[in-house]
């Protein structure tokens, strides 16, 4: 794995470890956005703190190159639910939360385009190793 290879892992990875570790340790009002989404009252909390691992430990897979595709798909996987509850941008009625959920529903796009990126290249030898 090349120095940029590794340091673009590192910097997708970031924010899953630190946002996930914290979702899985205090899940607070993402539980009840949740329960909007349609997650049973009952099974809301423990479906938080699962997603929030699952970023930790998908983040740390992209890091590390421990089965790297499985976990970048798997941080892909975890960027659905998470951005649906978070950044319903549309639903907002204040135009200032409007904005900062299309921003963060924007990010979060970014964040699962660069782990698609690294579950497409998983594998492949660059121009430069060549």
């Amino acid at each position: 794995m090349s120095f940029l290879d590794r340091l673009g892992r590192i910097a997708v990875a970031a924010p899953f470890v630190w946002l996930g570790a914290e979702a899985a340790a205090d899940p607070g009002i993402r539980v009840k956005m949740a329960v909007d989404l349609g997650i049973p009252e009952a099974l809301a909390d423990k479906a938080v703190r699962f997603n929030g691992a699952a970023m930790v430990a998908g983040g740390l897979g992209v890091a590390t190159g421990i089965l790297p595709r499985a976990a970048a798909l798997g941080l892909v996987g975890s960027m659905v639910p998470t951005t649906l509850a978070g950044h319903a941008f549309w639903k907002d009625t204040d135009p200032m939360a409007r904005k900062m959920n299309r921003i963060h529903l924007l990010k979060n796009v970014g964040l699962v385009g660069a782990a698609l990126v690294v579950a497409a290249t998983v594998g492949r030898r660059s121009a430069a190793e060549d």
